[in-house]
């Protein structure tokens, strides 16, 4: 987990496959982010792209939840 260059990880949302790029430490603390809350990545995803609005993309959506997460600021 040493690389902090993003790399494409694949989702599927409402029915349809994508791609983030996401840096290995912010991909780690999602997937654990969707473990402790007992849904699974896709999910989680689906979730974070229902509410984060239209000015900001997915990957960066999943990274302000990880940080977020990671200060308390979001309830599990």
């Amino acid at each position: 987990m040493n690389d902090a260059r993003p790399r494409k990880r694949s989702l599927t949302l409402h029915g349809h496959r994508t791609s983030v790029s996401l840096e290995d430490a912010f991909w780690v603390a999602f997937v654990e982010m969707a473990r402790q809350e007992g849904v699974s990545v896709n999910a989680l995803a689906a979730r974070i792209d229902r509410d984060r609005g239209v000015s900001a993309g997915l990957a960066s959506a999943i990274r302000v939840a990880v940080l977020k997460r990671a200060q308390n600021l979001l309830d599990p």
